[in-house]
């Protein structure tokens, strides 16, 4: 569509008198009669202080407004000034879906509804069309995906149990024809998951160990192998957390929810690739059978692990699920997704997430980087060298699960630590704990902002690129 020559020369005059176009500046302009109403302009400060991360944010910026404002169709112009018309209109279409969501499912609804975007036009010149709908399809899939993954994110621990983590999984399989197995504590004994099983002793709710296949890309092609964390509730264990740290943590499950949806994404846009998604469910919870400091765990790879602080228990069954992903699939790249630490909040603040990639892998590295700024969920990376190896050395045990003596560095120190379970693959570790929850500046309803599932998505269209790295 196109916006009228009134409209134009309307908006053209005010911006002469009355609108300079600053950051945060916004001004209407309103009509008497026609099919449009009025139009509000946003102002996005200097050209040259533009960049690719607020153009991300825009139309989450028009979105928030039109919410606010209780309008439920506008049209908004489509451009973009980092890259093409196609990929401009799944940007779009993604953060719009993104914002327009709410995680009201256990609120009484108003007698008036939720507000809520019904539809958004977007306008390109004629020749653009074909481009920006496919475009549009594309973000529509992702921004649905992403809005899934923070459904779950968001359900509190006491509903989200590693079986009905499981079971989302299942029916998200299902729709999208992704292969899924889903192995019970049996199974989890017989494979040698002690990792998991420490982990689990301590909740009545059994661990569940998800294995997600989709193999669309040529027979040839080794697999993308994906691991996300799935402790459905942390308390720390026996290591008790304190109040103001147990909040929010039915949200330590966000990697492995980034991984079920960001399959399905995927899935949904039938990208010619082949990718597993491994998520070790548990609850981390103290009881008369939870597992001690002190305690010696043999992990499936025959490494012990020293539990010196039942709270660093990510790790912990994630050693398991990365070593069974290394050995069974020979992956040409595993990821790891997790919110593991803290400490990687404490370093990067919460506009991205830790990137860890093993010392000398400078290509990948830059790539992954690249996947995070064209997705929107960014990277930045932190050391993964070999002198931090020493400290997670264990003293009865092979490897500790935090370090041992310096108090600095944490992030780096649990990513080290997986490190050791990936076995010869080529691995990368995203610590996606900065970005777990929204912050004010998201433009996005408050608690899970669903990181993980845009990354994914491009990475899958990244891969062969990775793996011709290698080659």
């Amino acid at each position: 569509m196109h916006l009228p020559k009134s409209a134009q020369n309307a908006a053209l005059k005010l911006t002469e008198n009355e609108f300079k176009a600053e950051t945060g500046e916004t001004k209407s302009v309103w009509f008497p009669k026609g099919v449009i109403k009025r139009i509000r302009l946003f102002g996005l400060g200097e050209k040259s202080k533009w960049n690719y991360r607020k153009e991300q944010l825009l139309p989450r910026l028009f979105v928030r407004y039109a919410r606010g404002e209780r309008i439920a169709t506008f049209a908004a112009a489509l451009h973009s000034t980092f890259d093409d018309i196609r990929n401009a209109a799944a940007r779009f279409s993604a953060n719009a879906i993104m914002a327009n969501f709410e995680f009201n499912k256990y609120k009484e609804r108003p007698k008036d509804g939720w507000p809520e975007i019904k539809t958004i036009y977007l306008a390109a010149s004629k020749d653009a069309l074909k481009d920006a709908k496919e475009g549009i399809r594309e973000g529509q899939i992702i921004g649905e995906e992403v809005n899934s993954c923070r459904e779950l994110a968001n359900t509190p621990g006491g509903d989200m149990t590693p079986a009905r983590l499981a079971d989302e999984a299942e029916i998200s399989a299902k729709k999208t024809g992704i292969k899924i197995k889903i192995l019970g504590e049996k199974d989890i004994k017989q494979l040698g998951m002690g990792g998991v099983l420490g982990v689990a002793r301590g909740s009545s709710e059994k661990p569940q160990f998800i294995i997600l296949e989709y193999f669309h890309g040529p027979q040839e092609q080794k697999p993308l192998v994906l691991t996300g964390k799935g402790v459905t509730f942390d308390t720390g264990g026996l290591n008790l957390k304190p109040s103001d740290y147990i909040y929010e943590m039915h949200m330590d499950m966000s990697g492995g929810a980034a991984v079920i949806h960001g399959l399905a994404a995927v899935a949904r846009l039938k990208l010619p690739v082949n990718v597993v998604g491994l998520i070790p469910a548990v609850e981390n919870m103290p009881s008369g059978s939870s597992y001690h400091p002190g305690d010696l765990l043999k992990s499936m790879s025959g490494k012990t692990i020293e539990v010196l602080n039942t709270d660093a228990e990510g790790r912990v069954i994630l050693a398991d699920a990365l070593y069974y992903g290394a050995t069974k699939y020979k992956p040409g790249l595993m990821v790891n997704f997790a919110t593991l630490t803290g400490a990687a909040h404490v370093a990067l603040g919460s506009y991205c997430s830790a990137l860890f990639t093993k010392d000398g892998d400078e290509s990948l590295e830059h790539t992954l980087i690249d996947v995070g700024k064209k997705s929107g969920d960014y990277v930045w990376p932190l050391p993964l060298w070999d002198e931090y190896l020493p400290e997670i050395k264990g003293t009865f045990g092979d490897l500790a699960n935090i370090e041992s003596k310096d108090k600095y560095g944490g992030a780096i120190y649990g990513a080290k630590f997986l490190e050791q379970f990936a076995a010869d693959a080529r691995f990368a570790h995203i610590d996606i704990a900065p970005r777990m929850t929204s912050v004010e500046a998201d433009f996005l309803a408050k608690g899970a902002t669903g990181v993980g599932v845009r990354y994914i998505t491009e990475l899958a269209k990244y891969y062969s690129e990775i793996l011709n790295q290698n080659s």
